[in-house]
């Protein structure tokens, strides 16, 4: 599929040279694979965006450029007007959190320590441990609802519980952009939609800039105020899900026939794939 395939949709939220966030060009090849073909993206600020797309079109490779984990092979991530490698570890923590798609935490670790790590960024030689970095710590837990999981082990929770945790240290680190790969992994359908909503309550009632890759399109449909739909390692279309959100672009993007309807309480778009066979 070519980059033209589906006509793209501007939605307008944020003009491209005044987005905190964005990429220009960005290119990153695996071996002899090329995984993005030079993806050009403005994040809106202050925005819930969501990406979207099949298994290995470059999701999670964009999430991870963009979150300064991986340098791209070409083009650049500009972060407040700076190539983001250009900052130092900690200065970019203290501007951006990541929740990669499969974290790690040391053997034993418990809850409340592991949480506190959000802080780090936060910490020198000359500002130790504060009332302000506890107090954002009991907040990132009581937002999660993982409050009560503060004194076990996290190899001891069930996946979701992890995952909640995982999602409270990104929290923690008080960062004005947060990208989260896939966070609903592993949750059951209430949990995703606790997730969900406090990703909505982040950006509407406080003014954070959220990028999430999400699978369930109808929840991305839901909650996100602008979609980014990905295949073959290209942007194919952006907008909002109103606009962007027609079965035609589900058959391009994902070989996907169905209808699409109002979400009968959001009045949102809701996909109802017909049966194959």
């Amino acid at each position: 599929m070519s980059e033209t395939s589906t006509p793209a949709v501007e939605s307008g939220a944020t003009e491209p040279r005044t987005a905190r966030l964005r990429g220009e060009s960005v290119r990153v090849v695996y071996g002899e694979r090329t995984v993005l073909h030079e993806v050009d993206i403005a994040v809106p600020d202050g925005q819930f965006t969501v990406i979207i797309g099949p298994n290995a079109c470059g999701k999670s490779t964009l999430l991870a450029a963009l979150g300064r984990i991986l340098r791209p092979n070409g083009g650049s991530v500009i972060l407040d007007g700076k190539d983001i490698h250009r900052y130092s570890t900690k200065d970019a923590a203290r501007r951006l959190s990541l929740l990669p798609q499969t974290p790690g935490a040391p053997d034993g670790i418990l809850v409340g320590d592991l949480v506190a790590r959000g802080r780090y960024p936060h910490q020198g030689l000359l500002r130790q441990w504060s009332d302000d970095d506890a107090a954002a710590v009991a907040e990132a837990l009581a937002a999660t609802g993982t409050t009560a999981l503060r004194h076990r082990r996290v190899d001891e929770l069930s996946g979701g519980q992890r995952q909640r945790v995982w999602i409270a240290m990104v929290l923690a680190q008080a960062t004005s952009i947060v990208l989260l790969d896939e966070p609903t992994t592993y949750l059951d359908i209430s949990h995703q939609i606790d997730v969900l909503e406090l990703c909505d309550r982040l950006h509407r009632e406080h003014g954070r800039t959220v990028v999430a890759v999400l699978h369930d399109l109808n929840l991305a449909c839901r909650y996100a105020t602008e979609l980014i739909a990905m295949r073959d390692g290209r942007i194919v279309g952006r907008g909002s899900p109103r606009e962007l959100v027609t079965p035609e672009l589900m058959r391009a993007v994902f070989d996907l026939d169905c209808v699409v309807v109002d979400d009968p309480l959001t009045g949102s778009p809701m996909i109802v794939p017909a049966r194959r066979g």
